[in-house]
């Protein structure tokens, strides 16, 4: 796929963390896109690997600023997660290192949380303790299935990087030896997810972020076309023949172009 191909789009999943905004500042384009992708047609959807907070949470934050968004416009790892084990550990309980708003999504979907579950599932948790990483670390040893929401070892802020998902449960696995199944961002259960939701196949369908290892590989692993943005945590050197994606933008305003 080349930049030509971006008019044949009819769903755009964004990236949020570094796509469309840092913290607290709107990145350049970020609005005007949405706004112009939606008016020609388009569904955009708001896709963030960060499962720290509750999806009403991005709701209300992309609502200040000014993106407009309901709650069916956004997705999380924490959704995709959730997902998997409403479906194929249906009734088994969870030891969970996440934060409380993760928490009580997993509690509203049903999964009840305990310090003597056969799963453990780790996220970006920025209440993490050492008492929480003890635990689940015993629970693997002793044989429960390890799972992570989301692969991101580092969080763009506006102030720069701070240990995320990938981070934590990298931590885990060196004390227990223990490789996690991963949800979230490059994952064909994202991808999947996706796909069940909105009925718009991959050939239509754009992932737009600032993640190689994450956005693009999305991508690139499920027949999505990537498009990579250079203002969060990639720089141009950082692209190869081996990560590169389909196309290449400074900002998700320059897309606009291409419409």
């Amino acid at each position: 796929m080349n930049k030509s191909d971006i008019k044949n789009i009819k769903l755009f999943v964004l990236d949020m963390d570094g796509t469309i905004y840092l913290g607290e500042n709107i990145l350049p384009g970020a609005i005007e896109f949405v706004k112009t992708a939606r008016e020609s047609g388009r569904k955009v959807v708001f896709f963030t690997n960060n499962a720290s907070k509750n999806p009403n949470n991005y709701v209300d934050k992309l609502n200040r600023m000014g993106f407009g968004a309901i709650r069916e416009d956004v997705i999380t790892a924490g959704d995709v997660t959730i997902e998997y084990l409403k479906r194929h550990r249906l009734g088994e309980s969870v030891y969970l290192v996440g934060t409380p708003a993760l928490e009580q999504s997993f509690k509203d979907a049903g999964i009840m949380l305990s310090e003597e579950a056969k799963i453990v599932v780790s996220s970006f948790d920025t209440t993490l303790t050492y008492e929480k990483l003890v635990t689940a670390c015993d629970l693997i040893r002793n044989g429960a299935e390890f799972f992570c929401t989301h692969p991101d070892f580092n969080c763009p802020t506006e102030t720069g990087f701070i240990p995320d998902s990938g981070a934590i449960a990298a931590l885990i696995t060196a004390s227990t030896n223990v490789k996690p199944k991963y949800f979230g961002k490059p994952h064909k259960e994202t991808a999947d997810m996706i796909s069940e939701l909105f009925n718009i196949p991959f050939s239509e369908t754009a992932i737009v972020g600032d993640r190689l290892y994450t956005d693009i590989a999305l991508g690139k692993n499920n027949g999505l076309m990537s498009i990579l943005v250079l203002s969060g945590e990639t720089n141009i050197n950082d692209v190869n023949e081996d990560n590169a994606p389909d196309v290449i933008f400074d900002g998700i305003g320059d897309i606009l172009k291409h419409f």
